[in-house]
């Protein structure tokens, strides 16, 4: 089966979580992808847990697929081989701060003279321009700062970030899409181009109808826990054994809400006859569902809403999803066999395609375990070249 993305080169210059992920789905529609670590430590992400055998699993799932390398760009031949690793690379993409790249003396305008077809993608808190651009900064700190966190959590409690790195993935995404359509902007000119994609941009985004409700409205969004505001019923409500998420965006799935409730006489009632008058009379419904709710299991629930095809469905934890039957038959859990360390369970990809293979392809790298393959089989050194280069110590 082909890959999308069969003959491109990727550099992975990157850390933590917004880099290695858009390496990483580059990575698994077929990129071949070299990750470039610092001496040392490396990527930060190999210390985050959980761990199996010493290794952080963590790691493992957003770097498998890569190649590794490690260059101490600190010395000058490390830089050296960096620019020869450019000249035949199709993209490249690092998150550090601005500046950092320049400071090195692998900068997109220096890359550029290198190899003037190259596409790099630059990823920061801030963006590589505005007052903020120097910041340091982390998901849960764009959260904060764009917005998100505002605007989620309950009206008499505090602000509350989501439970994930839902920026930082999400950035990933963009960045990866940002990618494949300068590489395909390039198959028509010719030249690359310098991908500016910014954390905080993206958080902006992802407030949808919030932001323009300000602009348009001028309303500020403000808490409201599980309940969306302007759609009855639109909430999580308690069960026997948990809660279930309800939606009825419409009348047709209220009215088949009524039927799995065993009250179809609501759907005629006048406090619910139509979407202005639930939410007007959002109190009401809402005792009349958690009194219903209250006396099913989140599995007799789910059982009726999917008979009357009413959206809802019950609120998952993580143990849940993963020996879901459903979550198999989406391929969404897939064996990462990682040497000397054994199997280790990871998503998969969210991209299906029926005519191109899209997923993880093999193993995370150790520190460094390319290096020889780089210079001698890639960069065609010599054996003597190369133990020179490595005695230098510009690969740690």
């Amino acid at each position: 089966m082909r890959s999308m993305l069969e003959g491109i080169r990727v550099i992975d210059f990157s850390n933590t979580v917004a880099g290695p992920g858009c390496s990483l789905f580059l990575a698994w529609m077929g990129a071949e992808v070299i990750k470039v670590e610092r001496p040392g430590l490396g990527d930060e992400a190999r210390l985050f847990p959980p761990y199996k055998d010493g290794l952080s699993a963590s790691f493992a799932v957003l770097n498998n697929t890569k190649r590794g390398i490690v260059l101490d760009l600190k010395k000058p031949e490390a830089v050296e081989i960096f620019k020869e690793l450019a000249a035949v690379s199709d993209v490249l993409v690092e998150n550090y701060r601005p500046g950092v790249m320049k400071n090195l003396g692998i900068d997109y305008e220096t890359l550029k003279a290198v190899n003037p077809r190259l596409v790099m993608c630059s990823i920061s808190g801030y963006g590589q321009y505005g007052p903020l651009s120097d910041l340091p900064s982390y998901d849960s700190v764009i959260q904060a700062m764009c917005g998100l966190m505002s605007t989620t959590g309950w009206p008499d409690g505090p602000p509350t970030r989501a439970g994930t790195l839902m920026v930082d993935i999400t950035t990933a995404y963009c960045a990866a899409m940002a990618v494949c359509a300068a590489l395909f902007a390039r198959e028509r000119t010719g030249e690359g181009e310098f991908l500016d994609v910014a954390m905080y941009d993206v958080g902006i985004t992802m407030l949808e109808a919030k932001f323009v409700d300000y602009t348009v409205s001028g309303n500020i969004a403000r808490r409201t826990g599980n309940r969306f505001p302007f759609v009855t019923p639109f909430d999580a409500f308690a069960t026997k054994d948990g809660y279930v998420m309800l939606i009825c965006i419409g009348d047709q799935p209220f009215h088949n809400l009524c039927k799995a409730m065993g009250r179809p006489e609501l759907a005629d009632d006048e406090r619910f006859r139509d979407l202005m008058a639930r939410n007007t009379n959002e109190p009401e419904l809402k005792r009349i569902i958690e009194e219903w709710a209250s006396a099913f299991t989140n599995d007799e629930i789910w059982e009726l809403l999917k008979e009357h095809s009413v959206p809802g469905a019950p609120v998952k934890d993580v143990k849940s999803v993963v020996e879901s039957p459903h979550t198999a038959a989406r391929n969404m859990l897939v064996d990462l066999e990682q040497p000397g360390v054994g199997t280790i369970p990871i998503f998969g990809s969210p991209i299906k395609a029926q005519a191109s293979e899209i997923g993880p392809r093999g193993p995370a790298p150790a520190p460094g375990q390319d290096n020889h393959w780089l210079l001698e089989e890639f960069l065609g050194k010599s054996a003597e070249q190369a133990d020179e280069i490595l005695a230098s110590g510009a690969m740690g």
